[in-house]
Parts: structure tokens; C-alpha cells; sequence
């Protein structure tokens, strides 16, 4: 039987239904977040969720790194045995932080300690792959794209070492372009690993880029545009998942939702729609 991709699920998705967070507020250039957890009906612990979305039908779960509220060797090793109790994999921990293309050397060398902290966290936790940021840089620069290669060269045997897949993604500025993308996998080889996000790519070229990353992309972050009222643009989203499927992509679709209103509701309508791709 021909494998079929499966359902999976970000947890950046329920992020104003996780607590308590380690901090009340987390900003970066793209997403700022307000946490109030006495304002929030139904918190979820992250230890509770797979559970959940075991019984939700999602065969997985991506985990951002600011979700953790603690990453001590106790805390790690519950998290393992919740996933396991689940039979939940923990497909990434998904670092959102973090520039390797600094030509401030402190920075770079100081980023990458931080990175190879969590890949050991990543590592007692059990999951599977660490997703990595290529960098901030601007596309265009040759020598941040090199520096960024070799960092991830030096992370990606890092991560092997201890057990833990390092990835990265079409996220942020020096991977915007899907040229990029292919020059940091060649020149990375198999120690790194790709993460295709439908939402990153833009412009009409996106469809050309996804066409390029798909079929060498270990995770797919299904993430549906949305319009005011938090419904996605089916037609949209659908092109983008007829592009896995001719690529015959058999990795998980891990739902992106971050819409207004109720965030189990929006990723039902996403699910609704990416369920038809799935075994």
C-alpha cells in the first residue's frame, strides 16, 4: 500500500489555549503574543496535549520552543512518557530563535550554544527532529548564505550525535527563496533536513518554490491563509496540498492555524480540508 501523509498538528496553533507559559509576553518580528492564563477558559497543559490530540486523530505534534514551561531533566522525561502514554510522536521542537548568518561572530557562536542546548533538550524529551532558523539575512547575501551552511553543518552532526534530527525551513529572511533553500540543502547534505511551509513562500512564485522544497521536505506546515473571520481560502490551501500530493509526499501536514476566534474551531476547518490527503 502507497504511504499517505499524516495528520499532525503545531502547537503554536492552540497558543492562546497552552498554560501557563515561563513568561507573560513573547515578541519577535512576526507574531506578537499577550498572555493573561486567568483570561483564558480551558487551558491545556503541554503535558495534557498529546492525550488530546491523540484522541483528535493527529498521529503527531510539532512543539514551539516557548511552550515549554520548564526544561529541566524531570520535566523532559514526563513529556516523553505523555507522548509515549499517547502513542503520540514528537515529530519537532521548533526553535524560534536564533541567527547563524550573523557576521557578528559573538552572536553566530553565541546562538549556536543556545541551539545545541535545546537540541539536547530535544534529545531527553524524544523528539524526533530539532527545526533550526537559517538566518536573518538579507536572500541576496552569498556570504550569510555560507555562514549559515556551515553552522547548520557543524548542528546537523550535532544532532546526530545525539539522536536528534536537525531540520530547517523556508522561514525567515535568508530562507525566503526556494533557491536558497536547495543551495543550504546541497551544500548541507544529508545532516540537515527541510521543513516546506505553505504560508512562507510569497508572491505567485510561491507555487514554483513549493514545487522545488516539497519533494525534499521531511514536514509540511500546512498553514492556510484566513481572512477576517478566521475561515481559510480552501481554494488556496487545496493548491498548495495538490502540490505535496504529486510530489508524493508521505510526511506529516502539521496544521498552522493562528486566525482570530476559537483556535480548536479554525483547525477543524483546516483538518476538514487536509483529511481527504491523509491515510
Amino acid at each position: 500500500m502507497e504511504a499517505m501523509p499524516f495528520l499532525s498538528l503545531t502547537s503554536w496553533s492552540l497558543h492562546r489555549n497552552l498554560g501557563p507559559l515561563r513568561w507573560t509576553r513573547w515578541q519577535d518580528t512576526t507574531r506578537t503574543q499577550f498572555t493573561d492564563v486567568q483570561d483564558q477558559p480551558e487551558l491545556l497543559s503541554l503535558l495534557e496535549l498529546p492525550a488530546v490530540l491523540a484522541e483528535k486523530g493527529f498521529s503527531s505534534l510539532e512543539v514551539c520552543h516557548f511552550h515549554f514551561p520548564e526544561t529541566n531533566d524531570a520535566y523532559l522525561l514526563d513529556l516523553k512518557q505523555a507522548f509515549t502514554d499517547a502513542g503520540l510522536r514528537f515529530y519537532t521542537l521548533l526553535l524560534e530563535y536564533g541567527d547563524i548568518s550573523s557576521p557578528d561572530e559573538v552572536r553566530r557562536q553565541s546562538d549556536i550554544t543556545w541551539i545545541k542546548g535545546w537540541i539536547d533538550v530535544a534529545a531527553l524529551a524524544g523528539a524526533e527532529r530539532v527545526r533550526i532558523i537559517a538566518g536573518e539575512a538579507d536572500p541576496s547575501d552569498m556570504d550569510a548564505l555560507a555562514r549559515s551552511i556551515e553552522a547548520l553543518r557543524e548542528l546537523g552532526q550535532y544532532g546526530k550525535d545525539h539522536g536528534v534530527r536537525v531540520v530547517t525551513e523556508n522561514f525567515k529572511s535568508l530562507s525566503s527563496t526556494g533557491d536558497n533553500c536547495l543551495a543550504i540543502l546541497e551544500g548541507c547534505g544529508d545532516v540537515i533536513g527541510f521543513t516546506s511551509d505553505f504560508g512562507n513562500f510569497k508572491g505567485e512564485q510561491k507555487y514554483d518554490e513549493l514545487v522545488q522544497t516539497i519533494p525534499l521536505s521531511e514536514s509540511i506546515h500546512a498553514k492556510a491563509q484566513t481572512n477576517t473571520e478566521g475561515d481559510p481560502d480552501e481554494a488556496e490551501f487545496i493548491r498548495c496540498l495538490n502540490i505535496a500530493k504529486q510530489a508524493s509526499y508521505e510526511g506529516p501536514l502539521t496544521l498552522v492555524f493562528d486566525g482570530p476566534g476559537d483556535m480548536w474551531e479554525g483547525i477543524e476547518r483546516v483538518k476538514k480540508l487536509a483529511e481527504p490527503y491523509c491515510s
